[in-house]
């Protein structure tokens, strides 16, 4: 009897990469995805993505509190739980798959050698959670651990990760570019990817909003926010003349594959462009990043983490 092999997904990002993942073979014949309950977001993706023609062997399993026991595939290196469930857990083989700009921290975490804790860029964190995080990096180093990913990763980078014994996996979202749009994109022509600075203390809000009311003055736009952003603000966003908020709840890698030749996303620093131009260029969309004004930052955007928000959206 074969095996069936557990990811345990917590954004919508990487329950799409957990597909993935299984699509190319990384996971074995037989997948079950299993997302963390009481996430709004993950539902709508799961319903989005089983309308697809899910890959043979993949089964999308009902929402838990839990963690399976034996987990061979995550998303969030960084998570407290994950981490102690690689600790009780034996040694073997091992999966992380894309969550965003955390992906790019790990991988330098992962590069800089054993003794480089698994924390968050922006953690303060307690002794404790310092210690969990350096004995999970090390358990890795006893595990068989691939890094799947469809991020830009630059050449340096690529092969000291290779050389700390990490198996780096690099896709185009191979299964979901097989899959027709399941529905018609915005008619606007530009699109406009909400961001999750501005809750995080990164950007200012007056900023940001004043962006896209000018913005908004020249042509209509289409506003998907981030699954983080504040209500609030996607309340004050949705009040803006010329804005459209599309509460769409899924990756915009799956809502946005409907667009034609001629239209156009712009974001703010975010590791959605480059999943979005492997999507999107060969249907002749442009996505754009936008550059963050100097002024546009907070006193809590240091600037390393500024150099590397610009970096990973370049």
């Amino acid at each position: 009897m074969v095996e069936q092999a557990s990811a345990w997904v917590e954004s919508p990002l990487q329950m799409l990469c957990a597909v993935e993942a299984h699509h190319a073979g990384l996971l074995g014949p037989q997948t079950a995805v299993v997302p963390r309950a009481g996430l709004r977001p993950l539902k709508a993706t799961r319903r989005e993505l089983r309308s697809l023609g899910l890959p043979d062997g993949l089964v999308l399993a009902e929402p838990r509190e839990r963690m399976p026991r034996r987990v061979q595939a995550v998303g969030d290196a960084f998570s407290g739980k994950v981490q102690l469930r690689w600790l009780t857990s034996r040694p073997g083989r091992i999966v992380i798959v894309d969550d965003g700009l955390a992906t790019l921290r790990l991988l330098e975490l992962l590069a800089a050698g054993p003794y480089r804790p698994l924390l968050r860029a922006r953690a303060d964190p307690t002794r404790l959670r310092s210690t969990l995080g350096l004995a999970a990096a090390l358990r890795l180093r006893l595990s068989k651990v691939s890094v799947f990913t469809a991020l830009s990763v630059d050449d340096k980078l690529a092969e000291a990760v290779r050389r700390a014994g990490v198996d780096l996996v690099r896709h185009d979202f191979a299964w979901l570019r097989a899959q027709p749009p399941s529905s018609e994109g915005p008619a606007e022509r530009t699109v406009v990817l909400g961001t999750s600075l501005v809750r995080n203390g990164l950007v200012h809000r007056d900023h940001y909003l004043r962006w896209l009311t000018d913005l908004a003055a020249r042509e209509p736009l289409a506003y998907y926010p981030h699954r983080r952003e504040d209500p609030v603000d996607v309340a004050l966003i949705r009040e803006r003349p010329g804005i459209t908020v599309h509460d769409a709840g899924v990756p915009a890698e799956l809502t946005l594959r409907g667009l034609d030749a001629g239209q156009r996303v712009l974001s703010l620093p975010s590791t959605a462009i480059t999943s979005l131009r492997v999507l999107l260029s060969p249907r002749g969309v442009a996505v754009e990043p936008v550059d963050v004004p100097d002024d546009w930052w907070t006193s809590r955007a240091a600037p390393a983490l500024r150099s590397h928000l610009t970096g990973v959206s370049s």
